[in-house]
C-alpha cells in the first residue's frame, strides 16, 4: 500500500552563502573563521547528535508543522548534504574550478521519501558519510584549501570556504529539530 506523500516543505531558495560573513541568526553557528579540522570534528559531532536523535525520540518520523521537515527528514537531508559535499570536494580536488550541479534538497526529499525511511538505517549512513567527509578535510594540504569550485548562481568557494559553507547546514538542522 502507498502511503501518502507528506505536503512539502516550503521551497527554501535562499542564498545561505553569508553564513561566511556572519553567524546566523537562528542557530547562532559562526562558521566564518573555523578551520577545516574544526569543520571536520563537528561534523562527526553533529552526526552525532542526529543518530542520538533517531534512536531515541519516538516521534521522529513526525512533522511539527505541515511545513517542517520532521527530524527523520532533516537527517536524511543532512546525510544527503555529507555525501553532495563529498562529492563536490572531490570535483574541487581533481578538476580546475568545476560547476557544480544544481540540487534541489526538496524535490529529493520527495523522490526518495525521506519521511518513509528506517530512522535506524539513516543514523548508521548518515554518522558513515559524516566519517568520510571529515577524513577527507582532514586530509588536505594548505595548497589545496585554495582550489576553487563554484555554483551556478555564480557563488565561488575554495574548499576552505566550502568547508566552512558546508558544516553551517548540519549545525542549523540539528538546531531544527531540537527547537521542535
Amino acid at each position: 500500500m502507498n502511503q501518502p506523500q507528506p505536503p512539502p516543505a516550503e521551497a527554501d531558495d535562499k542564498d545561505w552563502t553569508w553564513v561566511l560573513e556572519r553567524p546566523c541568526p537562528d542557530c547562532g553557528a559562526d562558521v566564518g573563521d573555523l578551520t577545516v579540522a574544526e569543520v571536520a570534528t563537528l561534523n562527526r559531532d553533529i552526526a552525532a547528535g542526529f543518530a542520538e536523535v533517531l534512536h531515541t525520540r519516538p516521534d521522529v518520523a513526525s512533522r511539527p508543522s505541515p511545513e517542517t521537515w520532521s527530524p527523520l527528514e532533516y537527517a536524511a537531508h543532512v546525510r544527503d548534504v555529507f555525501r553532495l559535499f563529498s562529492t563536490r570536494l572531490e570535483l574541487m580536488l581533481t578538476e580546475e574550478n568545476p560547476e557544480f550541479a544544481n540540487w534541489n534538497p526538496n524535490e529529493t526529499q520527495e523522490a526518495e521519501r525521506y519521511d518513509l525511511l528506517d530512522p535506524e538505517v539513516v543514523a548508521e549512513e548518515l554518522v558513515a558519510d559524516a566519517e568520510a567527509l571529515a577524513v577527507r578535510f582532514e586530509g588536505l594540504s594548505d595548497d589545496q584549501l585554495t582550489r576553487q569550485g563554484r555554483r551556478s548562481d555564480g557563488a565561488l568557494f575554495t574548499i576552505l570556504s566550502f568547508a566552512r559553507y558546508e558544516i553551517h547546514d548540519p549545525i542549523h538542522h540539528l538546531w531544527d529539530i531540537r527547537a521542535n
